[in-house]
């Protein structure tokens, strides 16, 4: 069975693919001083996933605020929903640890909804 924690990790693949098709590297983003760290997760699990099964991470935009966004989840295996949840975001710039606004240029990009 696959461990608990690991869908955190499924979560953020997901997450770090959603914001790529976005246009919006996070790499891009580090280099500009910013950085999207979690601050609230949460995972609702409804069935195990097994080694080797292929599973699929839908993910999706629920809110967009002016320093924090949040992701909501679905992992499934053909197309049944094995775990659910969401994790929730503060943008930070890296040198000082401290909250700020998400770059104007970045919330352009993002679309509450889309995924």
């Amino acid at each position: 069975m696959v461990n608990n924690g690991t869908y955190l990790a499924y979560f953020e693949v997901g997450r770090v693919e959603w914001l790529r098709k976005a246009g919006l590297s996070y790499r891009k983003l580090e280099e500009r001083g910013y950085g999207f760290v979690v601050v609230e997760a949460f995972v609702r699990y409804r069935k195990g996933a097994r080694f080797d099964d292929e599973l699929r991470v839908r993910t999706r935009l629920s809110e967009l605020e002016r320093a924090s966004l949040r992701f909501e989840y679905e992992v499934l295996r053909d197309g049944e929903a094995l775990a659910t949840g969401y994790t929730r975001h503060a943008c930070v710039r890296l040198s000082s640890g401290r909250a700020a606004r998400i770059p104007r240029e970045v919330l352009e990009g993002l679309r509450p909804g889309a995924g």
